[in-house]
């Protein structure tokens, strides 16, 4: 998923994705042992869980929790969202056809049925899933969900036109894909992907085998929506809601209000709670102002919390360790090349110059949730396999070393590159992302490349960096990724394909032809089998393409106000979990 860039904030929150794993987390406020970026993760999986989830010990109800968050999700259109963040907030309202569920003990997730009633039945061939539908699920207008309702969504996710940042899976792996193109286009009322021959079941039809389809299932993509209600681009500011929440306000790029669904049933809910009366997210907050104001708890700010990972210069203002809530991450973050535009002799030489060491200081990196990268897939996703190619171990001076800035002043001499531009977007009104673009531009101009850095708002940021034709040939996105689930398919055929770029999810907009046919071919083989193969992958596409340069795999380590209980990492998205959090004092 995109930390989609969900969880990359000052370098962390901008990735997104759903992956399930084993994360280090507790049953309470507090903090958990992280040692490194995690271990593999597993597939775990129960198609017999019923709600109600089980009370969580303690857990009080009412009052609201206040999320000051220093980035801004770019959409909360259930079809839209494959942003970590967006994914996380999207939990509290829409239900979807699977879910993943945190055991209360260990943080190890789940697989789950949600809205189904099952995990889907695969016909002998694969190329069929039957999910039966969980009856009497009400929208919080008290308007009953019906099975059309979620073919529907099925089929709007492919107007990718409009919904051009949302997961894209579907466009892959579902019946006639590559040529359906929504309910809005001429005919798009008829799609033969999806139907529900009776109110209480639903049918997937796919045009090559999904395995993993059940685990797809958990994004908002999933939740139903009536035909009758849908406004399009309008749609994120009153979407018809499932889970124990709906939309009070919204303001685009500032504040979303959150307040109780009435007709939420947690009999039907074996995931969410419903403790709080609401939830306040205030978004494009200054970074190092919030996390202090939450650390410090002072009057409402004991009922805050911050989802980036904490700075590096707030740690002596830490008094109390339970305030910072730890565990692991299935992320890897990346400043991602565009090899249409620039040259690999000459992405070597931005590889070479970057100066890792001073940027994860300057970027307020710290050690237990920063970890050096030197490969694309992180350690807690299946496949993983520790390699280092030369300069690329995620530590060292770079061009900050003066005879390291002479040598790639000179190789850019004997390419004909001498002054080679550079370009990227970053936020002129974020001081971390401000510090890091000064010495971004300051290093490559010593390292003899010509650089046009052009700033602009925070919350403008995603959109530009998400356009993959931007006038710019570096830093698009995704800059990051988190496994969408355990396993290297839900990586390299969603970053690294062709047609990933038409997609909006191209990591360097790789386009060749040999790259595709082998991440087809590995895609293919039996799960057990691609472990071993999407390493190679990995470093295949490192060694020969260069689309990235690895930066770190993410951990968490966010910080909470001291009123707020259950505060824990759900690991699949390297967030808190915020349906389980209540208020110690309501």
């Amino acid at each position: 998923m995109q930390w989609k860039r969900i969880t990359a904030v000052a370098a962390t929150v901008m990735l997104a994705a759903v992956a399930c794993g084993s994360p280090s987390s507790n049953s309470g406020t507090g903090s958990s042992s992280n040692a490194g970026p995690g271990g593999a993760q597993v597939k775990a999986v129960d198609p017999t869980a019923k709600g109600p989830a089980k009370p969580i010990d303690g857990a009080k109800t009412g009052g609201t929790i206040t999320v000051l968050s220093d980035v801004t999700p770019d959409t909360f259109d259930p079809t839209n969202i494959y942003y970590v963040d967006g994914n996380q907030i999207g939990k509290l309202m829409y239900r979807a056809l699977t879910q993943y569920k945190l055991d209360p003990t260990s943080g190890k997730p789940t697989l789950v049925p949600d809205l189904a009633e099952d995990l889907g039945t695969p016909s002998a061939d694969g190329l069929t899933w039957t999910f039966k539908l969980k009856q009497g699920i009400k929208y919080m207008d008290g308007t009953p969900v019906k099975a059309a309702d979620y073919a529907y969504a099925i089929k709007r996710s492919f107007a990718h036109d409009l919904y051009d940042a949302g997961p894209t899976y579907q466009l892959q792996f579902f019946k006639d894909g590559d040529k359906y193109k929504g309910p809005y286009a001429a005919g798009g009322e008829n799609y033969s992907g999806v139907e529900t021959p009776d109110d209480s079941t639903l049918v997937i039809h796919l045009a090559k085998k999904f395995n993993d389809l059940p685990f797809y299932a958990a994004f908002p993509m999933f939740t139903p929506i009536p035909q009758a209600k849908d406004t399009k681009k309008n749609y994120e500011q009153h979407p018809m809601t499932t889970g124990p929440y709906q939309v009070a306000s919204y303001t685009s790029g500032s504040e979303l209000k959150l307040t109780k669904n009435t007709n939420w049933d947690p009999n039907t809910d074996p995931v969410r709670y419903q403790y709080p009366d609401g939830f306040d997210f205030k978004f494009a907050q200054d970074t190092i102002k919030v996390q202090r104001q939450v650390l410090a708890s002072a009057g409402p700010d004991a009922s805050a919390l911050n989802y980036s990972n904490l700075d590096v210069s707030l740690y002596p203002e830490l008094k109390d360790p339970s305030q910072l809530i730890k565990g692991a991450s299935p992320c890897t973050i990346t400043w991602p090349m565009d090899t249409r535009k620039i040259p690999l002799e000459v992405r070597k030489l931005i590889v070479k110059a970057f100066p890792f060491d001073s940027w994860r200081k300057v970027s307020g990196q710290a050690p237990d949730s920063s970890f050096p990268a030197s490969t694309i897939l992180p350690p807690a996703v299946p496949g993983y396999e520790k390699y280092e190619l030369p300069g690329m171990n995620g530590t060292g001076k770079g061009a900050e070393d003066d005879a390291v800035a002479a040598e790639v002043k000179s190789e850019l001499e004997k390419l004909g590159k001498s002054g080679f531009e550079l370009s990227w977007y970053f936020s002129n009104d974020d001081k971390i992302a401000t510090q890091v673009n000064q010495l971004r531009t300051q290093v490559y101009t010593k390292a003899g490349f010509k650089v046009k850095a052009t700033g602009v708002p925070k919350a403008q940021i995603r959109t530009l960096t998400g356009d993959q034709n931007a006038p710019v040939n570096m830093g698009k996105t995704p800059a990051g990724w988190c496994s969408d689930w355990p396993t290297g398919t839900s990586w390299f055929p969603v970053l690294f394909k062709s047609d990933a770029i038409a997609l909006g999810n191209s990591i360097g907009q790789l386009s060749d032809k040999a790259l595709d046919a082998e991440i087809d071919r590995v895609a293919d083989l039996d799960p057990n089998a691609q472990l071993t193969e999407w390493s190679k992958v990995d470093k295949k596409i490192l060694q020969d393409y260069l689309p990235l340069v690895p930066l770190y795999y993410s951990g968490s380590a966010f910080p909470v106000g001291k009123n707020i209980g259950h505060a824990v990492n759900d690991m699949t998205q390297g967030m808190p979990e915020f349906t389980s959090l209540y208020l110690k004092q309501p």
